[in-house]
C-alpha cells in the first residue's frame, strides 16, 4: 500500500507500536511482556469482524534497513515471522507486510493459507495497513 507521506514520518509512526490502539481502532491494546537487547516481547489484541484476537510475538525494528519484525511465539501463529518493509514511491513510500509461517504437513500448509491467512492474516494487515494510510495522509493535510 503506498501512503502519501515522508518516509521517515511512515516508518516513525508504525514503528511506535504501543501507540498502535489509539491510531487503529481494530486494536484493542498491546502489553509489553518482556524488554530485552532484543527488542519487546509483546502480547497484542485486535478485532476481526468483532471477533477478539491476540498473539504474542517478538517486536524488533531495524531503523537502519528501515524494517519492523515481528517473530509470533504462542498459539496457532507460533513460528510465523512478519516482515514490514519501506520503500520510496514516486507518491509517496510503499509499505509492505509479509507473512511467513512455515508448516511440513499439507494439512497444516492449507490450514495456515485458507484459515489463519485469508480469515485472520490478510484482513487484520490489509485494515492496518489502511488505517495507517488513512491517519498519516489526514495529519499531513
Amino acid at each position: 500500500m503506498v501512503i502519501r507521506a515522508p518516509l521517515e514520518t511512515v516508518f516513525q509512526a508504525t514503528a511506535d507500536l504501543l501507540r498502535w490502539p489509539s491510531v487503529l481502532p481494530h486494536y484493542r491494546w498491546i502489553r509489553v511482556m518482556e524488554t530485552n537487547e532484543d527488542g519487546l516481547i509483546v502480547q497484542m489484541a485486535a478485532r476481526r469482524a468483532g471477533l477478539p484476537i491476540r498473539w504474542t510475538s517478538r517486536f524488533r525494528v531495524d531503523a537502519t534497513a528501515r524494517e519492523l519484525h515481528f517473530q509470533h511465539l504462542k498459539a496457532l501463529t507460533r513460528g510465523m515471522h512478519v516482515v514490514w518493509t519501506y520503500t520510496p514511491a514516486a507518491e509517496g513510500v510503499e509499505v509492505r507486510i509479509s507473512h511467513k509461517l512455515e508448516c511440513t504437513s499439507a494439512v497444516g500448509r492449507w490450514f495456515a493459507n485458507c484459515v489463519l491467512g485469508k480469515m485472520f492474516i490478510t484482513p487484520v494487515a490489509t485494515l492496518t495497513l489502511t488505517r495507517f494510510k488513512e491517519y498519516l495522509e489526514q495529519k499531513g493535510t
